[in-house]
Parts: structure tokens; sequence; C-alpha cells
């Protein structure tokens, strides 16, 4: 009894004599995903440790170099001695062991593997440091402005900082860019070869409707950290939280802020995906060439490089000479077309394609010139019409019967939102009960039909693919 009294005694003593621990300096963001508005900002620009927050950018990179073709998810990999040695969390990766990039991304984006990250990183770009380069150059191109990247892990490392804004903008580009790969960040649990990995947000994916990601992080430096979003019917959400003092408070504090952005935000709202960006392979070398000869000679240089676009006229003159010549044909100009062409200018508009400082009424159509009625043509000539490719036989229907006007609103948006995997499908209408239809895109065939339905349930969006030949 005495022992336990001054046992306890000398652990209270412990406690008050022990320096008291800085808190984390907190910091927070609310985004509207669908137009990167901001709708709540504290501390949001102030340079702090993102912590695991970090290898949202690494695993950028990595589905850059899987989409470009430069890596397959079944490739093999070796694990450095210094990829092993990284301390927790961790998937325990030994030195000189081989294992499949697949599960080196899930361990990065389920439980926040250090090593893996690494192996990731070394895997893409040689080493750590060259991928760390990447990872703030590739930053500064999506707008992170004030963020500078030295591991691809997130270990605290002095200049390795970052805000709660950049993160928001780095959570928002990475759901709108690989949405076939998001869900990952919702997995519960998933199998990382070596073991089982469990999410490290699972508390907060199990607790909030609607949320589906996206990071944690913490260090002791950093506090605890988590970059999170969630959708309700068309909105969606995404909160930056950095320096939360337990894990339990930052997962209210970001529910708290996930309830205001939602009641911030408009029920409807344009959606505006942020700019794809083109990012070129990564260099695995430091040193230059001394002459392009010299490269050649040892196959550094496969390919010339492609020769700079031709300039393009000034938009100015481009419009006059379009007003000029839809002014002299407008009567030939058929109505539906010119719709159609006004609607696609404004997608060219909201992906920067075009001046900006222009609408879509300056550009107008520009009908062929009518054939001469007297050009004889040759007895001895006979052109044999062209036979138009055969459509696809497989469809794409969305999940659910709406009415005619829910539907074709439906049909829109889901084709703005997916306007690569869903180029060159019609939309359609099929009745399914009294003022009833269902959604549907048709002329796919099944590869395209199999990857848009995929991009879509990555998107929380519900589809099938059906088959027209039964």
């Amino acid at each position: 009894m005495v022992y336990q009294a001054l046992r306890g005694c000398a652990l209270a003593l412990a406690l008050v004599c022990a320096p008291a621990v800085e808190a984390a300096q907190y910091a927070a963001l609310v985004m509207d995903a669908r137009n990167g508005r901001v709708l709540h900002a504290d501390n949001a620009d102030t340079r702090l440790h993102p912590a695991s927050l970090t290898k949202m950018m690494t695993l950028y990179l990595v589905f850059t170099e899987l989409r470009a073709g430069r890596m397959k998810v079944d490739q093999k990999v070796r694990v450095s001695k210094y990829a092993a040695s990284k301390p927790p969390s961790k998937l325990g990766l030994k030195a000189g062991q081989t294992i499949e990039l697949r599960y080196l991304i899930r361990a990065s984006a389920v439980k926040s593997a250090n090593d893996a990250a690494v192996v990731l990183a070394e895997a893409v770009s040689g080493s750590e440091a060259a991928f760390a380069r990447r990872m703030t150059e590739v930053g500064r191109a999506m707008g992170m402005r004030s963020t500078t990247f030295k591991n691809a892990s997130g270990l605290t490392q002095t200049g390795h900082l970052s805000t709660a804004r950049d993160m928001a903008v780095l959570g928002r580009q990475l759901f709108f860019d690989f949405p076939e790969y998001y869900n990952l960040f919702s997995r519960r649990s998933t199998n990382a070869k070596l073991t089982t990995v469990y999410n490290t947000n699972r508390r907060l994916l199990d607790a909030y409707p609607g949320a589906d990601g996206i990071k944690t992080g913490y260090t002791r430096a950093a506090g605890f950290n988590l970059v999170s979003s969630a959708e309700r019917g068309q909105e969606r959400v995404i909160v930056s939280v950095f320096g939360g003092r337990s894990s339990a408070t930052r997962n209210a504090k970001v529910a708290e802020l996930m309830d205001l952005g939602f009641g911030k935000m408009p029920r409807t709202a344009r959606v505006q995906r942020p700019a794809r960006l083109r990012i070129a392979a990564p260099s695995r070398s430091t040193q230059k060439p001394a002459t392009v000869a010299a490269a050649i000679s040892r196959g550094a240089v496969r390919t010339s490089r492609r020769p700079m676009p031709r300039p393009a006229a000034p938009a100015e003159v481009v419009i006059a000479e379009v007003r000029q010549i839809s002014t002299q044909s407008a009567k030939s100009v058929d109505t539906a077309v010119e719709e159609t062409v006004v609607a696609a200018v404004q997608v060219a508009l909201a992906a920067e394609e075009i001046a900006p400082d222009h609408s879509p009424a300056d550009f107008a159509i520009i009908p062929p010139r009518p054939r001469p009625a007297d050009l004889p043509v040759p007895k001895s000539i006979r052109v044999a019409a062209a036979k138009p490719p055969a459509p696809g036989r497989y469809v794409v229907e969305l999940g659910g019967s709406y009415s005619r006007g829910e539907a074709e609103r439906l049909l829109l948006r889901t084709a703005l939102q997916e306007l690569e995997a869903l180029e060159g499908s019609e939309r359609r209408l099929l009745p399914s009960g009294t003022g009833q239809y269902r959604a549907q895109f048709v002329g796919l065939t099944e590869a395209e039909a199999e990857t848009a339905c995929a991009r879509l349930a990555a998107r929380q969006t519900a589809c099938a693919v059906v088959s027209l030949d039964g």
C-alpha cells in the first residue's frame, strides 16, 4: 500500500514538473468542391507542417505515371534500405524485397505507410529528394503557392511546409483528375499483401453521412491534420484542418465545418473543373549530356522533341473574319447546329482553350460555300458513299427512374462531368413507367462503357453497363 502511494506521488510529481508540449497551430479552410469557392477560412495561409497529408501529392504523381502508361499497377519494385528504415506508420517492408505497385498505393492511401510512400517515390524518380522536387513543381502548377515538399511521406523535416488552403486545392485536384482511383481513400480496409491495413480515417467515414475521404496526417510538430470531403446530392464540400489536439477533437471540428459548408453553399452551382495539368515524364538523372550526339550514343535520346506549335492568328482577326462570313451567310445557318457549336464553345471556354474575354456569341457557324449549279460531273466518275462506322452496342444506364426533366438534367450534368469517358455517346431517355424515364448513354463499345461506368462509380454515381444484343 505504501509502495503504491509513493509510486502515485512520484508519477504526479513527474507530470507536474514535465515541460509542457506546445500545441500545434490551428488552421482550417472550407471549400465548395464544385467550383473551388472558399466558404470559410481561419489562418488558412500560415505555413505549417502537413504531416501525411503530403501523401496526397505522392499518390497524385504515381497516378499520373499510371495514366501515362509509364508504370503499371502489377509491376514489382524493389525496397531500398533507406525506404525500409522509415519510422511508423509503416507497412513493414524489408530491404531487398520486391512488391507490386498496387499494394504500395493501398498502404500509402489507407494506412498512410511511410515506407510504402518512399518506395513509390524512388520507383518514380530514382530518389526521394528528386521526387520531392517534382512534388513542389507540380504543386506550384496547381496553385499551391505556399507549399514546399522535402519528402514523400510527410515526416517532419526543415522546410517541408504547406497551408490549409494549399492542401484543400490539392484534395480538389486529386478528386477531379483521378476519379478512378479516388475510391481508395474511402476503403475501411484493404489487402496490402503483407497484411490487411485499416483506414486511419474510418471513424469519420463511418460517422459523417456522405464522407468519402481523403487523407489524415499526424506528427508531434503538426498535430492532428485532416483533409476530408463529403457529398450530399449534387453538393460536395472539402475541409482542410491543421493542428487538431486529438483525432477525436479533429474529427468533431471537421464535421462541424462540413455542416457549415453545406449550409453556406448554394443547392445548385456550375461545376468548374480545375485545369488538368500536363506533367512531363520524370527525369531519373541529374547529369546533362555534353552534346546531343553523346546523348544519342548512350541511348538517352530515342526520339526528337516535338516542334513548338505554330502561333495562332490574333483572336481579334479571327473573330472579325468569322463575323464577316457569318453576316453574309446568316440565313443559311441551321439553328440547332448553331446551338450545338455555341455549347461546344462554352465547354472550350471552361477548359481555357479560348481566350475568356470573348463570349460564345463571337464565334458563329461558317457554312460551306454552295456548289455551283453549272459545274458538270463527268459520267465516268462514280463516288461510293462511305459507310459510317458501326455504333457501339453497349449502354451506360444511370441508376433510378426520373421525370423527363430530371432525367434530361441528370444526363446533361453527367455528360459535362465525364466529357472524355462518354465522348461519342448519345443521350437517351427510356420510358420505365407512367411519366418516368431511365437515363442512358448509348452507342459505346463494351470497353468504353465499362470505363465510363467505373469513372462514374468513383464519383458515387450509380450506373450499369447494358448490352443491346441481350
